[in-house]
């Protein structure tokens, strides 16, 4: 038996093989079809340069690791063949001091899969079958789309953003940056119930912003960001760009916070940090997620986010290549999503 599956063998070069399904399930794994996956920044990076972040691919890998998936063999487990699980790409230890602080995400020993941060490469998900572990698969109700389930690994993303942040209801929020994190991050804070402005040089992805909920969008280079100056409680910055970071120290208000959320890539650049020290504001990464994903599966399930909007476009999984290309041109206002073989 043969499955489809995409692989990265270069930077700009995606192929599509009919590989061999191994015959036997691992033990505490699940075998799964994939039903949907979208791409990230992340996939981006390893896409056009082989590297992320200083992170280099030793060899070819299936990038992905955004996507939920039906079950095909339970592997003696309580999921029903047929169900719909929304994957988590994080295999800790469960050992290590950060595991035990339930900081699943800073694993010592963390297992992830389309990315050279483990080695040797885990395959990721752009792929038709799929082997992983039980304890990462979360069964989802039976109404729930798939096309909207995939947002679960980045929107958890985005919630963990906020609740480094603190972001709560009735606070001044900037969102730097509409990209697919960003607006994310806008329909997050927005269910929060917080006041969300959203500012990006793209009008078109302001656009995007105002629909998911954003009260107000910002062009820069059409506004005064000086105007900004000490309005928001809280900026997340999500675009990557250290002028945006400069942006946002500039905007957030005395003793205000500003979350790092965006993977910028290694570079030199001016930071004017002596506005962290005047304004005492204090600066949070966030990576990854924790306890929010169960969090973004619950949004989901409620259906309290317009997925719709923040999906730029769907792509069969045959045609990765074609939807990666998309996003290097930088012409998605969203997220791009591959539909499994099954889901067309």
């Amino acid at each position: 038996m043969t499955h489809i599956a995409t692989k990265l063998t270069a930077a700009r070069c995606i192929t599509i093989d009919d590989q061999e399904v191994p015959n036997a399930v691992p033990p505490g794994f699940v075998r799964l079809r994939l039903a949907a996956a979208s791409l990230c920044g992340t996939d981006l990076h390893y896409y056009a340069h082989f590297a992320n972040a200083g992170f280099e691919l030793q060899n070819p890998v299936t990038l992905g690791h955004e996507a939920c998936a039906r079950v095909v063999d339970p592997n003696g487990s309580d999921l029903r063949p047929g169900q719909l699980v929304a994957l988590n790409p994080i295999m800790n230890c469960g050992q290590c001091d950060p595991c035990r602080r339930g900081e699943e995400n800073l694993c010592r020993h963390k297992n992830f899969p389309g990315s050279a941060t483990t080695v040797p490469h885990l395959d990721g998900f752009f792929r038709e079958i799929i082997d992983h572990p039980l304890r990462c698969c979360r069964p989802v109700a039976e109404t729930v789309n798939p096309r909207h389930l995939t947002f679960a690994e980045p929107m958890a993303c985005a919630l963990h953003a906020l609740n480094k942040a603190g972001v709560e209801a009735g606070q001044e929020v900037l969102v730097m940056g509409c990209g697919p994190m960003g607006l994310l991050t806008v329909a997050g804070a927005c269910a929060r119930k917080a006041h969300v402005s959203a500012a990006d040089l793209r009008p078109a992805a302001v656009d995007v912003a105002v629909r998911a909920g954003a009260a107000e969008g910002l062009v820069i280079g059409e506004i005064d960001t000086g105007d900004l100056e000490k309005r928001f409680d809280v900026v997340i910055e999500a675009s990557g760009a250290i002028s945006a970071f400069n942006t946002a120290l500039e905007a957030v208000k005395q003793k205000g916070r500003v979350a790092i959320l965006s993977n910028i890539q290694l570079t030199q650049a001016e930071v004017m940090l002596r506005l962290i020290m005047l304004k005492e504001i204090e600066i949070v990464g966030s990576f990854q997620f924790n306890k929010e994903f169960e969090e973004a599966v619950r949004l989901i399930e409620e259906g309290s986010v317009d997925f719709d909007t923040l999906t730029a476009d769907l792509f069969p999984l045959e045609n990765t290549a074609q939807a990666l290309r998309m996003m290097a041109d930088g012409k998605a206002l969203g997220k791009i999503v591959l539909l499994g073989p099954d889901e067309r």
